[in-house]
């Protein structure tokens, strides 16, 4: 699932996954490195569908009401995958702001989960946690809807907390890899970043 549900406050509004980076819209920058990784791929955004139709991928609104945030966009996915793939155990969710996500991120979180016995695996670089780049078991989401809607929680971390979690550090080289175009100035260093590395292309 990449994660298109935001508000884009920072930004100031509007889709940060439809601004360009290097002349590609971020969109086709993670679904480039997402894709590759995972059995199927969907959108999490809300409002109206169709200015996504050229990606001809699933998309998929918050249920949730009331803008409550990136939870509320993993239990859409949780959602879809138990409706459309009944096959799939978990969910892996990516920023539709970071386009320089590692191209084994799934596998790495994976290779954890199983080795730490753990539910939940959460990416990490540069000595912090980035808890919306994670694994989520599919078996977890009549908890989440609880949560989101029973208890009202919103920060990712706390309902994470709740559960056996293992985190994944990666290596900020030659850049931190999960980068994201939260604001303006993020977008232009990611500009910068990618003039002076093209392999990030």
């Amino acid at each position: 699932m990449i994660l298109a549900g935001g508000l884009a406050r920072r930004m100031g509004g509007g889709d940060k996954a439809l601004r360009p980076l290097g002349g590609v819209p971020l969109l086709d920058r993670v679904i480039a490195r997402a894709a590759p990784q995972v059995s199927a791929l969907c959108l999490n955004a809300n409002g109206d569908p169709s200015r996504f139709a050229r990606w001809t991928l699933p998309v998929v609104p918050d249920d949730v009401p009331g803008a409550p945030g990136p939870l509320a966009g993993i239990l859409a996915a949780l959602d879809w995958a138990a409706a459309t793939r009944p096959e799939v155990e978990l969910v892996a969710s990516f920023p539709c702001d970071a386009p320089f996500i590692p191209r084994d991120l799934v596998a790495r979180l994976a290779a954890a989960r199983r080795g730490e016995r753990a539910e939940i695996t959460v990416a990490a670089s540069g000595g912090r946690t980035h808890p919306v780049v994670a694994l989520w078991p599919v078996a977890l989401r009549g908890d989440l809807r609880r949560a989101l809607v029973e208890e009202e929680i919103r920060k990712v971390e706390r309902w994470i907390g709740r559960h056996p979690t293992a985190v994944v550090e990666f290596v900020c080289d030659p850049v931190d890899p999960f980068l994201n175009g939260n604001t303006p100035e993020d977008l232009a260093e990611a500009e910068r970043l990618l003039a002076r590395h093209p392999e990030l292309a």
